[in-house]
């Protein structure tokens, strides 16, 4: 028979009062009185069923995800993934709001998060670099009770309670592995010199700076015969990126293979086939976007490293929920796998399996 909150009570002799304001962690409680229902709890093996507790009081779960607002396909469609998980997780009282901010401006980050607490907030999920002025706001954020979680890029050097996404370091390794075996650029062989050319969006994001130290491990260990030239930023724009990548391959026409650590696949594809390259260098980039699937598709990309946002969507719920109740984590559950994509393991996106299916209905009527 499972213990009950009663018999903690008459364990560590204190009212029921008493155990429903430690369980819920409610102040006006002496140390040494936490401390004896603590160990009634512990004797007893006591697991409280928080769902059940939750709904007993109507507690409602209100979070705040807060992501950059650009043209970037993949933040729009990590955007969508959170709101079909929001959507879901409405029935086990949760409440998802997103938040955009300009992605080149950290101060009105900083104020945005500094607007949310007293707004209803049971925890904050973040995407944004790393910046002084950032883990400040964050620091104000867990002072004032809020548990942050970071999304997709980690911010270490912050007060943030934890991290979701890939593993960034071992994603840009895969990368080196992948370049290094398509360009042949093994120690081995002096004749298949090369240069490959590294894009990102900001060096100040932790992302980018995990996955290029990465690759470089790989590209200098496995491959020293292929030469990595030094990161160009885009800032997440197009237009820059068209821009430095048509001077350096202008004068870098030892340039055979490309690695984009971050977005703008539209524009890095336009640009080679601008310049008469698609299709004739080793291109491998991050995430599966729509574009980045058609680029696959058309030869222009040669591999896209990506993570399941459906997945990283529900752990953040799962995550800010756990941090709300001050919970474990299931760390298996919450970790977000690396997926290597080609032309020739290609899933079906979702458009063509929506459309496949009314068609079989339409057939079928």
């Amino acid at each position: 028979m499972r213990p009950t909150v009663n018999d903690i009570a008459r364990e560590a002799g204190v009212s029921l009062a008493t155990v429903d304001r430690v369980l819920n962690a409610r102040p006006g409680v002496r140390e040494k009185t936490i401390r004896a229902v603590n160990d009634a709890i512990t004797k007893l093996g006591y697991v409280r069923d928080l769902t059940a507790a939750n709904l007993a009081r109507s507690r409602n779960y209100r979070m705040a995800v807060v992501l950059p607002d650009t043209e970037s396909q993949f933040v729009q469609t990590l955007a969508e993934a959170l709101s079909d998980a929001g959507s879901i997780a409405a029935t086990a009282r949760m409440e998802l709001k997103l938040h955009r901010f300009p992605a080149e401006d950290p101060h009105a980050l900083a104020a945005l998060l500094t607007s949310l607490p007293g707004r209803g907030y049971a925890g904050v999920a973040l995407m944004a670099p790393e910046t002084p002025i950032l883990r400040d706001a964050i620091r104000g954020l867990r002072a004032k009770g809020l548990p942050v979680v970071a999304l997709v890029s980690d911010l270490p050097n912050t007060d943030r309670d934890h991290f979701i996404g890939i593993d960034n370091r071992a994603a840009g390794r895969t990368a080196g592995m992948l370049m290094g075996r398509f360009l042949g650029g093994g120690r081995q062989s002096d004749t298949d010199r090369g240069e490959v050319l590294v894009l990102g969006q900001s060096l100040l994001a932790r992302d980018m700076i995990e996955r290029r130290r990465g690759f470089d491990e790989v590209m200098l260990r496995d491959f020293p015969g292929l030469e990595v030239l030094p990161s160009l930023e885009t800032h997440g724009s197009g237009q820059t990126l068209r821009q430095v990548v048509a001077e350096r391959l202008a004068n870098a026409p030892g340039v055979r293979g490309i690695y984009a650590m971050g977005d703008g696949h539209r524009a890095l594809t336009q640009v080679l086939a601008d310049m008469g390259l698609s299709g004739k260098l080793i291109v491998i980039c991050h995430e599966l976007t729509p574009h980045a699937r058609h680029a696959l598709e058309a030869g222009e990309i040669t591999a896209v490293i990506t993570q399941n946002l459906g997945h990283l969507a529900r752990s953040t719920l799962r995550v800010l929920r756990a941090k709300a109740d001050n919970q474990p984590l299931d760390q298996g559950q919450e970790q977000i796998r690396i997926e290597i994509v080609l032309r020739e393991n290609l899933p079906p996106s979702p458009d063509s399996t929506s459309t496949a299916t009314s068609e079989a209905n339409k057939a079928a009527a």
